[in-house]
């Protein structure tokens, strides 16, 4: 896909997005010329937006459904109100099953002297398939963050030593840590 997939990256606020887009047409086809319903919906809406502390993006698009679906349903429309919310329904069932939590993190921390062995350890060990996502340096340490999807961990596996087994080989590692990384923040 086309969109930053880092460390620090919200699938929720990706969908709430184009349930937003989705949940615009819907009020859009309902309100057509009508101001008074205009004035309503957007009263409406920065009531929730402004009074409402809401943490996840996910949670305020299902606030504005709600009241866009009530929209619909105040106007007459009950057939903009029942498409509108099938849809933005399948679309979050179809959101809902593709997951993409497949990528591990692997954390080496050793001295600086051996940054080159580490490197090539991981680089080999992974067959160029590992991306470094940090690699921090003081005078005397260096460490590492090298983001693996799980599909090369177990390709890896198959090798007769662990990728652990082989760092803890060199002189001077610190620590070696795999770690299943998770995209969601949580408060």
């Amino acid at each position: 896909m086309y969109t930053h997939t880092g460390t620090i990256y919200s699938r929720k606020f990706n969908v709430s997005l184009l349930m937003l887009t989705l949940l615009t047409t819907m009020v859009m086809t309902v309100i057509g010329n009508n101001i008074a319903l205009s004035l309503g919906m957007v009263g409406a809406l920065s009531i929730v937006r402004y009074r409402t502390a809401i943490k996840d993006s996910r949670d305020t698009a299902y606030i504005f459904w709600a009241i866009i679906a009530g929209i619909c349903c105040g106007a007459g429309d009950y057939l903009v109100a029942a498409i509108g919310s099938t849809v933005v329904f399948l679309l979050l069932l179809a959101f809902g099953k593709v997951r993409n939590d497949n990528r591990m993190l692997v954390i080496v921390k050793g001295a600086r002297n051996s940054e080159r062995q580490i490197e090539a350890i991981i680089f080999n060990y992974y067959s160029a398939k590992a991306n470094l996502r940090v690699k921090n340096t003081t005078e005397l340490t260096v460490e590492y963050i090298y983001e693996v999807s799980k599909k090369v961990m177990r390709k890896a596996a198959a090798n007769e030593k662990s990728i652990t087994e082989r760092l803890y080989e060199l002189q001077h590692i610190e620590y070696v840590n795999i770690v299943e990384q998770n995209d969601e923040i949580n408060n």
